[in-house]
Formats: C-alpha cells, structure tokens, sequence
C-alpha cells in the first residue's frame, strides 16, 4: 500500500553507528522522508536519540513495538547481521517496507526467505548498497558503457581497514562476524557490477564460472579474505578485503584499450577517477554525492511510486549465492 502523504514515515530498529552517525541523519535531511520512530533494548540509547534528533520521533524499548505502530511506513534495519533476517520478516509480516544494511542475511536460502516475505505482504525490500548511489559510481558505469577500455580482461578491488576495537561485534561469529561478511560484500558487489555492464546483462544476471580463496581466520572469524573469480569469456575479478591491517580502498579495471583507476571506490567524498589509453592519462572529475540520502530518497520514491528501488533484488540475490560459494571455498583450505 503507497501511504496517502507525500512523505515516508521512517522507523529504525536498533541505534547502531551506522544509523545515528548516517542514515538517521540521511532520513531527516530528504525530500520525501520522516524520521517518525526509533526502537532499541537500550533506554539509555533513546534517551541520548531524543537528545541528538529533536524533531520529536518516538521511541520504543523493543523492535516489536515499533513494527506495531501503524504510523510506521518503513524500517530501516541497522542491527547485527545475524538478526537480519528474522526483523526483515517479522517488519514485512507487519506491512512495513525494508531498508536493510548489507548483506541483506548470512546466506542465499535466508535471502529467499526474505524476499519471499516481502512480496507476500505487498511490501519493498532492498539491501543497504549505498555506494551504488554516487557519483563515482554513476561516472565508472559512464565509461563502461563508453567501450573506451575496450574489452574487459581483469579487476581487481579492495576494501579493508584496521580494526582496533576487540570488543567489536565484526569479531563476533555468532553475531555475523567477519571482513568477508563486513566490508568483502563491496567488493564482490562491485565485480558483479561491472560484469552485467560488460556483458549488458540484466542486473544480477552474470555469475562466475569458478572461484578460488584464501583467507586468516582468527576467533571463528575471518580477518582477511581474498578471492579470485573468472567469469565467462575469461574475464577475472581479484577481490581483497580485511580489517586487520591500514586502510585500503581502491580498485582498477584493465581492459585491451585501456585502465580504469578507482580510488575511494565505495566512498561519496569528492575525487578523480583516471583514465589511461595508451600513454595518455586523464583525470575525469568526480563530485561530491550525499550518498545515504541518495538511497533514502530513491527507497521512499519507490514506495510512493509504486515501483521497484534503483538497487535490485536480483544482484542481492546473486551476491549472496557467491558470498556462499566463497565461504564454502574457505573451509576447503
């Protein structure tokens, strides 16, 4: 059901970093938004909320009485990523659209689970892939589709960054822990990216042929992950990611024509991407992007439009079944 107001009344279910620090914020800064509620099993949490947001939301001490209110159009689901799945279902089986933070859940069969709960209630459901809505990523699939690398031969992206804090939930198995789950999702999300826009491909559509891995496990959880993926037509997708050394965010795509070099590749700040053909090297401008805004704003118009979000299913789905495959591969070696 499109709600009769021209704005999306937003819940969020827990007060996690990523959703006082961003998305809240993200919410309260849109066109077509309210941060209208806010549920955590901390009341010290929703005391300090009432303190940073003044707009007067409610809040509730527990997930399940927010699903309650029916004054809540949406939810947007920052919590551990174990539990993922059970609020996801829970919010659809109580008419609520779902913004949820990647990976949408721990394994291919609960994204089903997930996305079958969704179109049974009638009701959105999207992954947290804020990146796709920058302008760096707008400006990658540009030159893309623009043939100037020729054809595609190799990628290779990275996302990882010290962690420092032990008592991190990322450290956590029970809870979902790990670099692949935490910050290995972008890069893979990326490769498949750029796969459907080199084969133009419906997004979600194009899966590697093989995989092969190596990673650091420490705690049950995994530190470091590396992956090697080969699509059809020979195409191959290094993928890195970690949190047990410096930050490193980057990536390039290598094709017969040229290089593609992406730094910051899931960040929104204001850049450069370069471009090499030959001998010659250009630097094409990136701007500034409000990236949670950007996914904020295009989930509420979907929902008031009655339409699908900009950012599939379909590639959740895909990325899912292959963050599968690459932690099969793991206990393997």
């Amino acid at each position: 059901m499109v709600p009769a107001q021209n704005k999306i009344r937003w819940g969020v279910l827990g007060y996690a970093r990523i959703a006082r620090e961003s998305v809240i914020p993200a919410i309260c800064r849109s066109e077509n938004s309210v941060f209208s509620a806010l549920a955590s099993r901390d009341a010290g949490k929703l005391a300090e909320s009432k303190l940073r947001f003044t707009g007067g939301h409610q809040t509730y001490l527990g997930y399940e009485q927010l699903l309650r209110d029916p004054e809540i159009d949406a939810v947007y689901i920052p919590l551990p990523n174990s539990q993922h799945a059970e609020w996801t279902i829970r919010a659809a089986e109580h008419g609520k659209h779902v913004l949820c933070e990647k990976p949408l859940a721990l394994d291919a069969i609960a994204c089903r689970r997930m996305i079958a709960a969704a179109k049974k209630n009638d009701v959105k459901l999207m992954e947290a892939f804020m990146y796709r809505y920058t302008d760096r990523t707008r400006k990658v699939v540009e030159i893309l589709r623009s043939g100037a690398l020729g054809e595609l031969k190799f990628l290779q992206a990275s996302f990882r960054f010290l962690l420092a804090n032990p008592a991190s939930i990322k450290f956590q198995p029970e809870l979902g822990g790990g670099a692949l789950y935490d910050v290995g999702c972008y890069p893979i999300n990326f490769a498949g990216l750029v796969v459907d826009t080199m084969a133009g491909a419906a997004p979600g559509t194009v899966q590697p042929e093989s995989v092969s891995v190596e990673c650091v496990r420490s705690g049950g959880v995994d530190l470091l992950f590396s992956a090697l993926l080969k699509y059809p037509g020979g195409f191959t997708a290094a993928l890195h990611c970690g949190f047990n050394a410096h930050k490193r965010v980057c990536a390039e795509i290598v094709g017969t024509e040229g290089v593609l070099e992406i730094n910051e590749t899931f960040f929104d700040a204001a850049g450069s991407l370069s471009l090499t053909r030959g001998e010659e090297r250009t630097e094409i401008a990136v701007s500034l992007s409000d990236r949670y805004r950007s996914e904020v704003e295009d989930f509420a118009a979907a929902i008031l439009e009655n339409r699908s979000p900009a950012f599939g299913l379909a590639e959740t789905l895909r990325n899912a079944e292959v963050l599968d495959r690459l932690l099969a591969a793991s206990r393997l070696n």
